[in-house]
């Protein structure tokens, strides 16, 4: 899958109002972002705007090949949201955030993507291929861009739901996931997301679903959201929906992801 890049052609760009979305990504996972990309460009009936953020770990192989297939693609360099982070998210204000920012990669999807920005950014995870046009997401962008967010196969909130709800202040949704996701950037209490992650962590510890906790969190105080359909956008397909897909998108997690990179991503290369 990594050597199948290099074979990968240009997308060139296409007339319209481009979709704008926005990935986090570095060595290990850029060439997950090429196909995710490049099947979404191939499918969109119009242009794709690329927004990637450099998780530390981009090298120059990885980005000159991403910009080969993306010439349009904006690089956000780690140094850069670095600095931005510093000025926006000082420390002395915001400890905790800081501090995941820095050990847990997953919360730069919310505070690299979003902080000081305003408007509606749409966020895709790396480990997704698209089969059909994202008729759903084409639908947002067009609309006045309320959160967005897919469903999870099962629920992984990571903390106990009473106590987001009881820190929240709203129920929270069932099943967010945060494979794809958007909200209004200025719509982030960042206060909020500083006092949710302490009282969290304090009381249960660091978890890897904490993003998606935190994302689910907003997207009750913001809401109401636009859910993807889960038959159309799927976390974690099935052997039989990966060998003759039906959905839009597919999300590969956790026992999905050995047939992603056997098989999967080779069938998507023919359906384009």
């Amino acid at each position: 899958m990594q050597e199948a890049i290099a074979k990968l052609p240009t997308v060139s760009s296409a007339a319209g109002t481009p979709l704008e979305v926005h990935l986090l990504t570095g060595r290990n996972f850029a060439y997950q972002s090429a196909f995710c990309l490049y099947t979404l460009a191939r499918h969109c009936p119009c242009p794709i705007a690329v927004n990637l953020y450099d998780d530390g770990t981009l090298h120059s192989e990885s980005i000159d090949s991403l910009q080969r297939i993306f010439p349009d693609l904006v690089l956000h360099a780690h140094q850069t949201l670095v600095e931005r982070r510093n000025e926006f998210l000082p420390r002395e204000q915001f400890p905790v955030l800081c501090e995941r920012w820095e050990n847990y990669p997953h919360i730069r999807k919310i505070i690299d993507v979003h902080l000081a920005r305003v408007g509606p950014r749409l966020v895709l995870d790396s480990d997704l291929l698209f089969w059909r046009e994202p008729r759903f997401l084409l639908d947002w962008a067009r609309s006045s861009g309320p959160p967005l967010h897919a469903i999870d196969a099962q629920e992984n909130y990571g903390y106990p739901r009473g106590l987001m709800e009881e820190l929240t202040g709203a129920p929270i949704g069932d099943r967010v996931n945060v494979g794809v996701c958007a909200i209004r950037s200025e719509q982030i209490d960042w206060e909020f997301l500083e006092y949710a992650s302490r009282r969290m962590t304090e009381l249960h510890g660091t978890n890897y679903y904490l993003e998606q906790a935190l994302f689910a969190m907003l997207v009750a105080r913001e809401g109401p959201a636009a859910i993807a359909p889960a038959t159309d956008y799927i976390t974690m397909p099935s052997s039989r929906e990966i060998a003759h897909p039906t959905a839009a998108m597919h999300h590969y997690v956790d026992l999905s992801r050995i047939a992603y990179h056997r098989q999967a991503w080779r069938l998507a290369l023919q359906s384009t």
